[in-house]
């Protein structure tokens, strides 16, 4: 049973977009009657969103968002990136974990207790390279630092 699959196929170099979650860029509205700006408004009444001319008092109703549109009822995009230092996230408790390597040679800055128990880190930023956690491993202290 042969395969039939043409060389355009086995290299293809076109790059897939992924699928988008929602509007990158909220466009601005123009008015029909004058090319003025149209500025967001709400109906209470009947708890819509419009688009009104501040000139002409022009009114438009915002659609639905549908990504396959250009206008929707998206009026502002606000992208939230959480940035939590490496540090914060680590548990003191690691200190008793015994698959984890342990160092005398570092000793904690904080009590200088000289056992440390010491990781590398699996950082989300690809512009950071490879770093070296320690944790104290004494039960009084627990205090974590980087090489």
């Amino acid at each position: 049973m042969a395969m039939d699959m043409t060389t355009d196929s086995l290299f293809d170099t076109t790059q897939k977009e992924p699928p988008k979650s929602g509007p990158s860029f909220v466009g601005i509205q123009f008015c029909q009657e004058c090319n003025n700006m149209l500025y967001p408004k709400e109906d209470k009444a009947r708890k819509a969103l419009f688009y009104e001319c501040r000139t002409c008092h022009f009114k438009k109703e915002a659609k639905n968002m549908d990504l396959s549109e250009q206008e929707s009822s998206c009026i502002y995009v606000n992208k939230i990136r959480h940035e939590v230092d490496e540090l914060t996230r680590i548990i003191a408790d690691v200190a008793h974990d015994p698959t984890l390597p342990r160092t005398e040679e570092s000793p904690c800055p904080a009590c200088e207790y000289r056992e440390a128990v010491f990781f590398q880190s699996q950082s989300t930023n690809p512009d950071e390279g490879m770093k070296l956690y320690y944790v104290c491993c004494n039960d009084e202290c627990g205090h974590r630092w980087t090489d």
